[in-house]
């Protein structure tokens, strides 16, 4: 088989990549036993939360910008391939049932399209075109913002994104898990965790994975924490799509209310099922469409809601 002519400056820079290092320390584990083989990557993914903990300072500067777009009716993209872009569809399906976001308000694009969830796409990560198709479809707006990541740092679907969004004049976010990347340096804000080699060499579905996890679970928690979708840590924009959701949303309105079962019921029947509604009919002692006017008018904010029917 012909090597890509390419391959010896690719091979070259992935020996430059903390993620791909090889450590000799760990040639061997093959050979330990099962538990203690499941003590080393326990004490590896250990490491991580404080990899994440030095970055705190960029992600939070991050989080506040989308939070600020997303308040115009901007929109957060996730962009990425493999282990990456999965993360990131992933962060982006659990926002609707979590925090009732609209269709497409959190949404993920990944490399060689929904097929590549569950079966890699040959060649879809080294293509910028792909990720510029794939913005475009989606018709950025100044208010949107993409999160490219990409634990490498380098890959060009990632980082083609990154530079298209911005060029478009998106906000831009580069997630990636080595110091001095490319996808960072193309971003509006920069976050490098720095998780260091894997267990297993270059299996960046570990520690980085992991890392990318954590963060983007700030991004999209924080974020909509910042626009009201939450209530103290009540998740009071659930949405009640189940069995297990609805009961969930009965608790979240004793929670936040201390009213009774009947009580309860009364108020979700007035507000249409809403939990953030039913809590403010309530707390506040007012009527279904009177709840529905002061969060159009507080900006879906219970607090300032609360506040408002105080006053």
């Amino acid at each position: 088989m012909t090597l890509p002519s390419h391959h010896p400056e690719l091979r070259a820079e992935l020996e430059q990549l903390a993620t791909e290092a090889f450590r000799p320390e760990l040639s061997g584990i093959d050979r330990l036993p099962t538990l203690e083989i499941a003590r080393l990557m326990n004490g590896e993914d250990a490491t991580v939360p404080a990899a994440v903990a030095e970055r705190l300072p960029e992600i939070a500067a991050a989080i506040d910008a989308v939070a600020a777009r997303m308040a115009r009716g901007g929109r957060l993209v996730y962009a990425g391939a493999g282990t990456a872009g999965r993360l990131g569809v992933l962060d982006a399906s659990e926002c609707p049932p979590t925090f009732n976001t609209a269709p497409g308000q959190v949404t993920g694009v990944i490399a060689g399209g929904p097929e590549a969830m569950v079966s890699p796409v040959e060649g879809a990560e080294d293509s910028r075109d792909l990720a510029r198709a794939d913005l475009d479809a989606l018709r950025l707006t100044r208010d949107d913002t993409v999160v490219g990541v990409s634990a490498s740092g380098r890959t060009p679907y990632a980082v083609g994104a990154v530079e298209h969004a911005r060029a478009r004049g998106a906000l831009t976010i580069g997630l990636s898990c080595n110091a001095g990347s490319a996808l960072a340096a193309a971003a509006d804000h920069g976050i490098e965790v720095v998780t260091g080699p894997e267990l297993v060499t270059g299996s960046t579905r570990l520690k980085a994975g992991t890392a990318q996890k954590l963060v983007l679970n700030m991004i999209s928690t924080i974020t909509m924490i910042r626009l009201g979708k939450t209530y103290g840590n009540l998740m009071v924009d659930v949405r009640a799509s189940n069995d297990k959701l609805r009961a969930r949303s009965r608790r979240i309105v004793a929670l936040a209310t201390g009213a009774g079962d009947e009580e309860i019921e009364r108020a979700l029947a007035a507000a249409d099922g809403e939990v953030k509604h039913a809590i403010l009919i309530l707390l506040a002692g007012v009527d279904g469409p009177a709840a529905a006017r002061l969060l159009e008018d507080s900006g879906g904010h219970l607090r300032a809601a609360l506040a408002a029917a105080e006053g």
